[in-house]
């Protein structure tokens, strides 16, 4: 059971209660077939997981949740597990959007929407119009995401407006260049955690994870409880971040 002494937010070590974790959800595939089970059952086990994060997230101090579930290259799998994973995500908007706006979650979506099926487009537009006044959680889910994409459609977007003359090219920094990333009303990630033992960073955050700590964890993601986060983040509480500095 999850540890209710962190549920303050105020008693767990180190939380600042404003805390941005992004995850890349591994081994849902890997879950699923080591019990004979098709892929399908994994993923849908993995939804069930983000919703007890998202509801653990205060306890733990962490105000901005991002999630890595669909990426770029993700369309190289077979047709019935994308098909399957894009009814997934529908799902768990349709059945979480409740609970999203009395818990008080604000669910943003990023990533290139342009290649999704048009109703689920609409599903995102939706809910994001939804839990828009929310602020307790921010709960964002990287669908179609890519850090290299993002990183290109930033800067065609900013060559567009340079030639269009609204954005001068002498005035461009790197704080120019954030603001046209999908998360530019995100603070940068603290702590990226990968589950399943991968320690690869899979094209996820590369702009915004320059400086945030890194866990990698054998944990496969349906087997990922708040408790297993809570212990990540108490080892994060003992790191020292000194984003390129030198210690006191």
């Amino acid at each position: 059971m999850f540890d209710k002494s962190a549920q303050s937010g105020r008693d767990f070590p180190g939380s600042r209660n404003d805390l941005h974790v992004a995850v890349i959800m591994d081994g849902n595939g890997r879950w699923a077939s080591n019990r004979g089970w098709p892929r399908l059952v994994g993923h849908r086990k993995g939804a069930e997981r983000v919703r007890k994060l998202v509801a653990a997230c205060p306890g733990l101090g962490i105000r901005y949740l991002t999630v890595y579930a669909f990426s770029t290259e993700n369309w190289k799998r077979s047709t019935e597990e994308v098909l399957g994973l894009m009814s997934i995500f529908a799902r768990y908007i349709q059945r979480e959007a409740d609970r999203m706006k009395r818990e008080g979650v604000r669910l943003r979506f990023i990533g290139d929407r342009t290649r999704l099926d048009s109703k689920l487009q609409a599903l995102i537009q939706w809910i994001e119009t939804e839990t828009a006044g929310n602020d307790r959680v921010h709960l964002s889910v990287a669908l179609n995401y890519g850090g290299r994409d993002e990183i290109t459609r930033a800067t065609r977007a900013m060559a567009q407006d340079a030639a269009s003359g609204t954005l001068n090219a002498d005035d461009i920094s790197d704080a120019v260049l954030a603001r046209y990333l999908d998360t530019r009303d995100l603070p940068d990630p603290d702590l990226v955690v990968r589950t399943s033992g991968e320690t690869r960073v899979s094209n996820f955050l590369l702009w915004q994870a320059a400086y945030a700590e890194y866990v990698f964890t054998p944990t496969l993601w349906p087997d990922f409880t708040p408790v297993t986060m809570q212990d990540i983040l108490k080892d994060y509480a003992t790191r020292e971040r000194r984003f390129g500095g030198v210690s006191a």
